[in-house]
């Protein structure tokens, strides 16, 4: 009747028939071969790039306890000691690398540079922090490099690795920081160096700010000589490098000028009351 409907011409064969000349019709053929060991590769390509985005977060996770640790330095009774706690952190941020460069074997270091450059750039800001509080001065790549050449002696870190690999696996690992990731370390910490300025201020050191003011400075300088040439991350934390500069500076202003009429106890609030107004007047949160 016209309220019914009406029947396709292969609903008169069995579903099991049909699914098998189908199989019979497109039988495997060699190009979907070889898109399954496309399809194979890639997923233990991404594997292998989540595993390094967990190992960089981790990394960035125990570089900050180490900047903040280091951060205790100026108003610890025994500094020495703040320093070597740092120094264990930093050994166990290295073990973590050391696992980044075991993932790398073989592999192209720039195919997963987005997953890792995070966490170099974390340890980067924390290594030189640590280096400037020893030395007052600025750690090089090459120095950092050479803390990043790792031998075989803890066989415990292998067993992450694939264990049909373990045979392959050389004595040495090591990673080196690329240029960008080191100069977006230093551009970072130059922040803390200004959160160091500030601490020093409130313990009542009033010559750690025109050493910080100085160094602040050449760094500056530095950068503006790359200018727009260099990659688009760097131009981008200029201007915030420029911001700590200023209050280091207004800092010592503030101290120069009127830090004869200051109480010592009160110049950390003076001198936080200004950075609060220019942090008004350039729009920042």
């Amino acid at each position: 009747g016209s309220g019914g409907f009406r029947k396709r011409k292969h609903d008169n064969f069995p579903h099991g028939q049909r699914r098998e000349e189908k199989e019979n019709f497109n039988p495997p053929s060699a190009l979907m071969t070889s898109f399954k060991s496309f399809q194979l590769e890639l997923d233990t390509r991404h594997d292998k790039y989540e595993r390094l985005v967990k190992l960089s977060r981790d990394i960035t996770i125990e570089s900050k306890r180490t900047i903040f640790l280091l951060h205790r330095f100026t108003s610890a009774p025994n500094g020495e000691e703040i320093l070597s706690e740092s120094e264990v952190k930093l050994d166990a941020v290295r073990r973590k690398i050391k696992q980044v460069a075991q993932e790398l074997i073989g592999e192209d270091m720039y195919q997963f540079h987005r997953a890792i450059s995070p966490g170099l750039q974390e340890y980067v800001e924390a290594v030189s922090f640590q280096y400037f509080i020893k030395t007052r001065s600025l750690i090089s790549v090459e120095e950092i490099n050479k803390q990043l050449i790792f031998t075989a002696e803890d066989r415990e870190e292998t067993t992450n690795m694939a264990s049909d690999s373990h045979d392959k696996q050389p004595h040495m690992w090591s990673l080196r920081v690329t240029p960008v990731d080191y100069l977006l370390g230093v551009a970072d910490l130059t922040g803390e160096l200004m959160r160091l300025c500030i601490s020093s201020v409130g313990n009542g050191d009033i010559d750690t700010p025109f050493e910080l003011s100085q160094f602040l400075r050449q760094i500056y300088d530095g950068f503006t000589f790359i200018g727009n040439t260099g990659p688009y991350e760097v131009s981008k934390k200029l201007y915030t490098l420029k911001q700590s500069l200023a209050k280091v500076e207004n800092a010592c202003y503030t101290l120069k000028v009127r830090g004869s009429e200051i109480p010592k106890h009160m110049l950390a609030d003076v001198f936080s009351t200004k950075t609060e107004l220019i942090d008004q007047e350039e729009g920042l949160p």
